[in-house]
């Protein structure tokens, strides 16, 4: 028998927006907590809830952990290969 693979990951990126909260972020344990919020993300992109839009632009969804303080908006590609990384607050 085959060894079973775990689902494939998509891949994560940041807006230009996300990408500047991101270079703010010094703290090792929010660092640590962003990391594990990314995972889950690209493991299941479709865990956040989707958030309200007209449609015209990409759908965002919204990810939060309460556990580890940190919010993600998000949405995902066609192919749900790539994550795309609007926001984030930790």
């Amino acid at each position: 028998m085959a060894p079973q693979h775990s689902p494939r990951r998509a891949r994560i990126t940041f807006s230009d927006s996300a990408a500047k909260q991101l270079e703010n972020i010094t703290s090792e344990a929010e660092i640590h907590a962003l990391d594990r919020a990314l995972v889950v993300v690209s493991v299941d992109p479709d865990v956040g809830e989707p958030l309200p839009g007209d449609g015209a632009g990409p759908h965002l969804r919204q990810y939060t952990d309460d556990i580890e303080r940190v919010r993600l908006l998000y949405w995902v590609t066609v192919l749900r290969t790539v994550v795309v990384v609007a926001y984030i607050e930790v």
